[in-house]
C-alpha cells in the first residue's frame, strides 16, 4: 500500500538490480479484503484532520488557523512565539518558503491520498465480506466527503492545485509531476464527490456518532456555491438543511464549545478529539489559547489587538466565551487577572471540563467544521444577493444575533449594508474557528488588504505596511522545486 504526501514530495531511493517480492509487506492487493479493512482505511482518512504522522500540529488541531486566523485581523501569534513563519503569517511577511504554509499543504495532500485508496480500493471488497451491504457504498462516500473538505480548504487558499483523484500505480518521479488544474475543474470534482456524499445517512448512533453524514454533504455544498457565487443552487442546499429539522441552535453559545455538548443540534460536521487517547489522536493544540496561572507565559495565540474583542458589545453573550480576561485556580484559590496589550485572551478551545484546568494538552474539545449558526448566515447573504434584504433574510440572521442577546439587526438596510451586516456577524460568530481569511479573501483583495493593515500588531517591521498579494497563499518553494510542472501564483 503506498503513501504520499502529495504528488511533487517524494522521497526517492536508488538501488541496482533491486526485485524484490515484498512478502513481508502488506500492499493494498493484499490488504483490502474484509469489511474491516474498509473501516480501518476510512478510519485511516479521518485521521489525518486530527492528527499528523510526524507529530505537528492537525489540520484542525492549529494548523489551518495559523494560515487562516492569524493571517487574517482576528489573530496574530503569541508575542513569546520564536518560530519566524509562525510570526510571518502574522505580519503579512510570508514567503513561498513558509513552513507553515508548506506544512498545511502536504496534510491537506497526506488526506487527500489516503481518501484514494480508500475510494480506490474498497468497491473492490466483495459485498459478501459485508454483513450490512450498505457499509460499503457508505465508507466510498465519507471518504469523498473528506476529499471534498481538503480540495475546498486547497482550491480557496492556492487557486489551482494538482487534480489527484487516484492511489499512484508508479513511483517514476516523473509521472508523479502533476501540474495544477483548473480552478473550475477542482471544484466540479468537489461538487461530484459532495453529490455523491448527499446519499450518506441523515443521522448516526454510538460509535458511529462525528461521522460525516448527508446534513454535513449539503451544508458543504452549500459553502462551495456561495464561494463560487451560485446563489440558486446554495439556496437549494441551505433549504435542504434547514427543511431537515435536523439542526438548530444551542439556547447557549457556550454549547458550542463544551465537550459535554460535542456533536449536539448546531454540529453539522465537527473533527473529532477525545482526552487521553494518546497516539490514537493528536493533541487539540487550539487549547493552548489557555494563559496558565502564570501570567508570565502566555497562550499560543491571542488576538490581534483589543479592537477584537471590542467589535462586541457587553450584552452579547458571545463575548465572554470568545474571550477571557481572568482564570480562577483551584489549586490556589486564587482569581487570576490578565491585562497587557493582547487582552482580553482567546476563549472558545480552552477545554473548562479538565481537572486541573491548566492541563490543556489533555483537551477533548472537538474542532466545529460547519455549524448551524454558519447555515442561517449563509441563507441571510444568499437570500440577499438574489433579492436584497427581504424578511427571510432578516429572520435567518436574527436567529443568530438573538441568541447572541443583541436583539433583532436594524430595518430597512440597503443590500450593500445588509451584505457587511452579515460579515461582520459572521466574524463575531466565528473567531477562531478558521473562517475570517476565507470570508476577507472571497470579498476581493481589497477587503483583505484592508483589514490587515489596520490591525498594528499586522504592520511589517519597515513600516510599508502588510503586502497582500492576491487572495491566495504561495505555491510552496518546496513543492515548486520537486514538480517542474507546477507554477507560482502571481507576486509570489
Amino acid at each position: 500500500m503506498k503513501k504520499i504526501f502529495l504528488p511533487a514530495a517524494l522521497l526517492v531511493v536508488s538501488c541496482n538490480k533491486l526485485s524484490e517480492n515484498p512478502n513481508s509487506e502488506i500492499v493494498s492487493s493484499q490488504f483490502y479484503k474484509t469489511s474491516s479493512d474498509a473501516v480501518a482505511a476510512v478510519t485511516a482518512v479521518y485521521s489525518t484532520l486530527n492528527s499528523d504522522p510526524a507529530g505537528d500540529f492537525p489540520i484542525y488541531g492549529r494548523n489551518l488557523n495559523l494560515l487562516i486566523e492569524n493571517a487574517s485581523d482576528n489573530q496574530v501569534y503569541s508575542p513569546s512565539n520564536t518560530n519566524p513563519d509562525v510570526r510571518a503569517l502574522g505580519t503579512e511577511t510570508y514567503v513561498s518558503s513558509n513552513d507553515r504554509v508548506h506544512k498545511t499543504w502536504q496534510q491537506h495532500y497526506y488526506g487527500i491520498s489516503r481518501a484514494n485508496v480508500a475510494i480506490d480500493n474498497i468497491p473492490q471488497i466483495p459485498l459478501t465480506q459485508f454483513a450490512d451491504t450498505t457499509l460499503r457504498p457508505r465508507l466510498v462516500r465519507e471518504a469523498k466527503f473528506i476529499r471534498a473538505l481538503l480540495y475546498f480548504n486547497l482550491v480557496r487558499m492556492f487557486g489551482p492545485v494538482p487534480l489527484v483523484l487516484h492511489d499512484p500505480a508508479t513511483v517514476n518521479v516523473n509521472a508523479l509531476k502533476i501540474p495544477r488544474s483548473s480552478v473550475d475543474s477542482i471544484y466540479a470534482q468537489i461538487i461530484n464527490d459532495l453529490n455523491d456524499a448527499t446519499q450518506l445517512p441523515a443521522i448516526y448512533t454510538g460509535a458511529n456518532i462525528g461521522r460525516a453524514t448527508s446534513g454535513a454533504a449539503h451544508a458543504l455544498l452549500a459553502k462551495v456555491y456561495v464561494t463560487r457565487r451560485d446563489w440558486t443552487d446554495a439556496l437549494s442546499e441551505i433549504d435542504t438543511v434547514t427543511n431537515s429539522g435536523l439542526y438548530g441552535l444551542f439556547p447557549n453559545f457556550r454549547d458550542a464549545f463544551q465537550k459535554a455538548t460535542k456533536n449536539g443540534i448546531e454540529h453539522i460536521f465537527s473533527v473529532q478529539f477525545e482526552s487521553n487517547l494518546g497516539a490514537v489522536n493528536s493533541e487539540q493544540f487550539l487549547s493552548l489559547s489557555f494563559a496558565s496561572f502564570n501570567t508570565s507565559v502566555w497562550p499560543a495565540d491571542v488576538p490581534a489587538d483589543s479592537s477584537v474583542s471590542q467589535l462586541f458589545s457587553n450584552a452579547d453573550t458571545r463575548k465572554v466565551v470568545t474571550f477571557y480576561t481572568t482564570q480562577y485556580n483551584a489549586a490556589t484559590g486564587q482569581t487570576v487577572v490578565f491585562q497587557n496589550a493582547y487582552t482580553p485572551y482567546l476563549n472558545k478551545f480552552v477545554d473548562y471540563s479538565l481537572s486541573p484546568l491548566s492541563n490543556q494538552s489533555k483537551s477533548g474539545l472537538n474542532y466545529p467544521v460547519i455549524r448551524y449558526a454558519e447555515i442561517l448566515l449563509l441563507k441571510a447573504e444568499v437570500l440577499n444577493e438574489l433579492q436584497g434584504p427581504t424578511g427571510s433574510a432578516y429572520t435567518a440572521i436574527n436567529q443568530v444575533r438573538e441568541r447572541a442577546g443583541i436583539g433583532d439587526l436594524s430595518t430597512g438596510l440597503t443590500q450593500a449594508a445588509f451584505r457587511d451586516s452579515v460579515f461582520l456577524e459572521r466574524r463575531k460568530e466565528f473567531i477562531q474557528e478558521g473562517q475570517r481569511w476565507f470570508d476577507l479573501a472571497r470579498r476581493g483583495g481589497t477587503y483583505l488588504f484592508d483589514a490587515v493593515t489596520t490591525i498594528a500588531a499586522k504592520q511589517v517591521a519597515n513600516g510599508g505596511g502588510a503586502a497582500v498579494k492576491d487572495t491566495l497563499f504561495p505555491i510552496p518553494l518546496t513543492e515548486i522545486q520537486l514538480n517542474s510542472l507546477l507554477t507560482q501564483n502571481a507576486g509570489w
